[in-house]
């Protein structure tokens, strides 16, 4: 009897998983199932104790689904990528494993890992991996050149094309095998530091984030694009954390949007969501076709002369939500509380970081990688090379955004402001986006502090720091 193994990294569920429904194909086969943490990776990828709590229970969430069904699964810790190329090797010769399936991961690393793996099996072990985190996979959406797509608008448009002439299928989850599991298989705890899961904003199990997907699908999408901008108003999916650990799949998310609003392949009630969807594939699309990105690189190399302050003082008054922008510090205050923020105020903190404070973007993109539960390394990155205008389809360098007035037209009234920063609540309405203009007035003192930064001068600063990074580039 054939033994076939599953190695599930971000892809911890049972329905639609492509790697998981290859293996279980043949009913007579012996399928077993390992998950394999690499602890001292994670902490060079700065992944949140937050991600590893959300990792860890929804293996249990896994274990269970996948015992139902007949299949054993096993959890083993390694430091590193190369020590799991032989704890995968020792596993499969224990376990006499005649095929291994796995579902692909993009980032350069984990590329390599599995080039590894295949190398060090041969033919002992036949190795099955898949496109499952992507609707489309890497290189197969390009220009009349077939190049990878540097502008998101025209990736989008051939992307919606593709979807439009044949959609990606969703397998079902397998059915139960006849086979009688050991009691005694209880998962072993990785030893990575982690931190507890607001349940009410991420209710664990694959089961709640089907509904989660599935409520947010049925009315709340078509209204997506009118409530999305504004953080005080519960208008986004909330679904990134599943499907950065592969709780959902995107062709899950794509079919049940289609049931809910047909035409949002033809830009009617859902377009909007079906757009960020497709950003996610364009980030992890550039990692392939860029392996640089990777590697903490600009995508536009004059950028990396960029002067950029080294200012540990302000950079801590970003990173604990003190610089006196309420917009920016409700913001920061909401990540390091609940590992999630609000995509609106994502863009708002990064150009705050970058634009206003000159500080690397690159120590916002490991500072957020160490806070968020929905961690994610091609939409982190995308995102925040986006806003420090390094990256493609980047805004430009002179496009910089005034966090008060942003404050101002997405949280006119202050509500999501006074949720995260109490101390400001007895500040009128009408300066809530400048408290000290209105404390001045008071005879007291706010226990809130001043701005760190004039945003005029520090815009002039950038400006002028971007262009003579621009110039060098030329000569």
């Amino acid at each position: 009897m054939a033994t076939h193994l599953v190695w599930f990294r971000n892809d911890l569920r049972v329905n639609d998983n492509l790697a998981l429904a290859a293996a279980c194909r043949d009913p007579h086969a012996r399928v077993v199932a390992i998950f394999i943490a690499t602890a001292h990776q994670w902490r060079q990828h700065e992944m949140s104790p937050r991600q590893a709590e959300f990792i860890w229970l929804h293996l249990q969430s896994l274990h269970t689904s996948l015992a139902d069904r007949g299949i054993e699964l096993f959890i083993h810790q390694v430091d590193g990528f190369d020590e799991s190329v032989e704890c995968l090797n020792t596993f499969c010769e224990a376990q006499q494993v005649d095929a291994l399936f796995y579902n692909y991961q993009y980032e350069l690393n984990e590329r390599r890992r599995d080039a590894a793996v295949e190398k060090a099996f041969g033919s002992n072990v036949i190795c099955q991996g898949f496109d499952d985190s992507v609707l489309l996979p890497p290189g197969s959406v390009t220009t009349g050149n077939h190049e990878m797509y540097k502008v998101f608008t025209p990736f989008s448009k051939a992307f919606i094309k593709r979807l439009r002439e044949a959609l990606p299928e969703c397998v079902t989850a397998p059915k139960i095998r006849g086979v009688i599991l050991p009691e005694t298989n209880k998962l072993t705890v990785f030893d990575y530091p982690r931190q507890p899961v607001d349940e009410r904003l991420f209710p664990i199990g694959e089961q709640q984030a089907i509904n989660q997907l599935r409520q947010f699908c049925r009315q709340p999408v078509a209204d997506y694009h009118e409530l999305r901008d504004f953080p005080a108003v519960d208008g986004t999916s909330r679904l990134s954390a599943y499907l950065a650990i592969g709780v959902l799949s995107p062709r899950q998310c794509l079919h049940r949007l289609l049931k809910e609003h047909p035409q949002a392949l033809e830009g009617g009630a859902g377009a909007i969501w079906l757009n960020e969807l497709i950003w996610r594939e364009f980030y992890r699309h550039l990692l392939v076709a860029y392996p640089k990105l990777c590697r903490h690189q600009p995508f536009i190399p004059w950028t990396d002369n960029v002067a950029w302050r080294q200012d540990e003082t302000q950079f801590i008054a970003w990173q604990q939500g003190c610089t006196g922008f309420p917009i920016v510090d409700a913001a920061m205050r909401q990540l390091n509380k609940t590992g999630w923020m609000h995509n609106r105020l994502r863009m708002v903190v990064a150009s705050f970081l970058v634009k206003d404070l000159l500080i690397d973007w690159r120590c916002g993109e490991r500072y957020f990688m160490s806070q968020l539960i929905d961690g994610d390394l091609a939409a982190n990155n995308g995102g925040w090379q986006w806003a420090a205008s390094t990256g493609t389809d980047a805004a430009p360098y002179f496009r910089i955004f005034n966090p008060t007035t942003q404050g101002e037209r997405f949280d006119a009234k202050g509500e999501f402001i006074r949720q995260w920063l109490p101390e400001l609540s007895s500040v009128p309405d009408k300066y809530i986006h400048t408290p000290w203009v209105w404390a001045d007035k008071q005879p007291l003192t706010l226990d809130y502090p001043r701005p760190i930064v004039d945003h005029k001068q520090a815009r002039i600063a950038t400006l002028a720091a971007y262009e003579v990074a621009r110039k060098s580039e030329e000569k």
